[in-house]
C-alpha cells in the first residue's frame, strides 16, 4: 500500500500548488494587463533497484496564457493599451528589461512615466523622463508629445517614444512580480509593428466563471486523493490483522 501512499502523496502536494496558481489568478482577475498563469506538471518514474513501481508528480515551468483581455474606453490621456501581439518594455526592479500589457501609466514628481505598478517604462534611450507641460499626448507608435508650460495650444514637442515590443511567446516566462522576460534575459529591439490605443486600458485575461470552476475541480481532486489514502491505510489495517489470524 505504500505504493498508492506515494503516488497519491505526491500528486496532492502538487494540486495544492495548483490550487494557489489558480486563487492568484482570481485575485487578479481584476488587474489591469494581468496574464494568467497554468500550473504545470509531468509524471517521473523513481528507478533503482527491482521493478520502477513508483512514480511521483513533478512541476514543469509555469505556463502564461497569452489571450487577450477585454479593452475598456477610460478617456485617461495616460491610459493605453496594447494592440494585438506586443508588449510595453519597462524596466524591473533588478535593473534588467522587462515587458509588460498594462498601460495605466503615470508621471511622477520627478517626471518618470511609470507604470500602475510603478516599474520605469523604456524609451529608445533608457527609462522615459516627461519635463514639466501643460498638456501630454500618446501617438499610436508610442511617441509621446506634450505642450511645454507657457506655450501656445498648437505647439506639442516630442520627447520621446515607449519601447514596444513583440517578441515569441514561447521565449517569454513570466517572474514572481509578475513581469514577462526573454529566456536569454537579452532586451529586444523596438517593433514597429506594435501599436497602442489612447484613452483605453486592457483587461485581466483571466475568466473569473473559469477560475471558480477549476478551482471546485482541484478541490474535488484532491478530496478525492485523501480518500484513497484513508482506504488505503484501512485496507492495509486488516491485512495487517489477517497475517497476525495466521
Amino acid at each position: 500500500m505504500d505504493g498508492v501512499l506515494y503516488v497519491l502523496g505526491s500528486g496532492g502536494k502538487q494540486l495544492m500548488q495548483a490550487q494557489a496558481v489558480n486563487t492568484n489568478n482570481l485575485a487578479n482577475a481584476n488587474t489591469t494587463g494581468f496574464q494568467a498563469d497554468f500550473a504545470r506538471f509531468s509524471s517521473q518514474t523513481l528507478t533503482g533497484p527491482g521493478f520502477d513501481s513508483r512514480v511521483f508528480t513533478i512541476p514543469r515551468e509555469a505556463g502564461v496564457s497569452f489571450e487577450k483581455g477585454t479593452i475598456q474606453p477610460t478617456g485617461r490621456p495616460l491610459d493605453v493599451a496594447v494592440n494585438g501581439d506586443g508588449w510595453i518594455a519597462v524596466q524591473a526592479p533588478d535593473g534588467g528589461e522587462a515587458y509588460t500589457r498594462a498601460g495605466n501609466l503615470r508621471v511622477n514628481i520627478n517626471g518618470q512615466l511609470l507604470t500602475g505598478a510603478g516599474h520605469p517604462v523604456m524609451g529608445e534611450a533608457g527609462p522615459i523622463v516627461i519635463p514639466e507641460h501643460e498638456k501630454l499626448e500618446i501617438g499610436s507608435d508610442g511617441t509621446i508629445s506634450i505642450r511645454p508650460i507657457g506655450q501656445q495650444p498648437n505647439t506639442m514637442a516630442e520627447v520621446g517614444r515607449i519601447k514596444l515590443v513583440s517578441p515569441d511567446h514561447r521565449e517569454l516566462v513570466k517572474g514572481a512580480d509578475g513581469l514577462l522576460r526573454m529566456r536569454d534575459n537579452q532586451p529586444l529591439e523596438a517593433s514597429n509593428e506594435v501599436t497602442l490605443m489612447g484613452g483605453a486600458l486592457e483587461s485581466s485575461n483571466v475568466s473569473t466563471v473559469g477560475a471558480l470552476v477549476n478551482m471546485i475541480d482541484i478541490a474535488r481532486r484532491f478530496e478525492l486523493s485523501v480518500k484513497i489514502m484513508d482506504t488505503a491505510k484501512k485496507m492495509d489495517e486488516r491485512t495487517t490483522q489477517v497475517m497476525k489470524i495466521g
